[in-house]
């Protein structure tokens, strides 16, 4: 960047601001898995807006619908008023999503990000119980608002409260104690009068770990977490925010274990081209809310609606996308495989296409990001010691555009290990 343009970020924007330190360029436009800056240097994207993206940036079909629907003079804002965006999406959500998997879920929009639809569905299951416990996991990430963070496990991002956050309890995630945990030690403390753990209102998981560190629960663990709820009068939370969509294959991520989760949390990918939008799924007697009982200003995004209504129907209609996700998310773990069993001193883990590869020296995964994006690769960190390279590409990548990606990859790491 020039002096003059890292002046303006540098004394205008605020301090808080993260991803422009790890990619220090101008991006300018984008379509499908390309970012270019605007020096006219190409980004190949293993990033998608942290899943918001999974259809690929400015994707044509999708852009098309939302062109044509702003041409009309179609409403923008509309709060949480009956439009013909909002009616078509629901329709199609129906058709297309619910009904093909049994689902017999109400739809809340509560807002335009996967928080306000989390700080949504914590409260609606204190007001549906009547109990103010919640139950999380190690490893969490659920969002940065006061809610979402007494049930993330990060210290750093915690501390940022500033304030106590209370009435929420980390459960070991499943892998967390370095065995195949059966949740014995949930169980017991659940039904034990004198544990010391108060009987809570909902249980709230990530399938997949994302910030965590790509941390994957089994499915006999997830139905197991799933029949301990429903035993005990314990509602089930699933956070699919960065996982469902079509991410870890399946529409939602929780489908390959077979289970039907209480509540559901989406947003990212939920509006199909990068607009903001979110979504809370509940099953259809736990609709106790009042009108207006937890509302928002942009809950009503309904360009939002046109996009992930054209999303759905160009992707969900048919079983084709998944199928796709699946054959490339096969093809990153054997390439990522290779890799560990070349390199040493990393580990891999992943589901569909999300995959992450583990550092043994956390400090290796900055470097290799750095690295990646100087030859034109943008991958971000997570895990607890920033110790994974998270690789979340659009689900509309071709196969080419794969072989790249993991081409810059490999070199990056072959430079780091050689390194140390």
């Amino acid at each position: 960047m020039t002096t003059a343009e890292t002046t303006v970020f540098e004394t205008l924007e605020s301090n808080v601001r993260g991803y422009c330190r790890s990619w220090p360029t101008v991006f300018e436009t984008a379509r499908g898995t390309w970012l270019t800056d605007e020096n006219g240097t190409d980004y190949l994207d293993f990033f998608a807006g942290a899943g918001a993206l999974n259809y690929g940036h400015n994707n044509p079909v999708l852009k098309r619908a939302l062109i044509d629907y702003l041409v009309g003079d179609g409403i923008t804002h509309g709060l949480d008023m009956s439009t013909v965006a909002k009616r078509t999406l629901l329709e199609t959500l129906r058709e297309l999503v619910f009904e093909p998997r049994g689902l017999d879920y109400k739809v809340q929009f509560p807002g335009p990000t996967g928080a306000n639809a989390v700080e949504a569905a914590l409260k609606l299951a204190r007001k549906v119980t009547g109990r103010t416990a919640v139950l999380n996991f190690t490893n969490a990430f659920h969002g940065m608002t006061l809610g979402a963070l007494s049930v993330t496990g990060n210290a750093a991002k915690r501390a940022g409260a500033g304030v106590p956050l209370i009435h929420a309890t980390p459960m070991p995630y499943d892998g967390y104690l370095g065995v195949a945990d059966d949740l014995s030690w949930m169980r017991r403390a659940l039904d034990d009068s004198s544990s010391g753990l108060d009987r809570p209102a909902a249980v709230i998981v990530e399938t997949v770990q994302g910030e965590g560190g790509v941390n994957i629960a089994r499915a006999a663990w997830l139905r197991q977490l799933a029949e301990l709820c429903a035993d005990r009068g314990i509602l089930l939370i699933v956070d699919d925010v960065q996982m469902g969509c079509g991410r870890t294959g399946s529409f939602f991520s929780f489908e390959f274990a077979g289970i039907t989760p209480d509540i559901v949390t989406l947003s990212k990918s939920i509006g199909g081209y990068g607009l903001p939008m979110a979504l809370v799924l509940m099953k259809r007697e736990l609709d106790q809310w009042a009108p207006g009982e937890h509302n928002g200003t942009f809950r009503g995004n309904n360009a939002a609606f046109v996009t992930a209504d054209k999303a759905l129907r160009h992707y969900w209609a048919d079983g084709r996308l998944e199928a796709a996700t699946l054959a490339k998310g096969e093809r990153l773990r054997t390439s990522l495989t290779a890799m560990v069993e070349h390199f040493g001193g990393i580990t891999t883990r992943g589901r569909g296409l999300v995959h992450g590869l583990v550092f043994a020296d956390s400090s290796q995964a900055a470097k290799v990001c750095r690295i990646a994006f100087e030859n034109g690769l943008l991958v971000e960190t997570s895990g607890s010691e920033d110790e994974v390279v998270k690789l979340l590409p659009p689900l509309t990548i071709t196969d080419d555009e794969l072989t790249l990606g993991l081409d810059i990859l490999v070199r990056a790491v072959d430079i780091v290990r050689h390194a140390h």
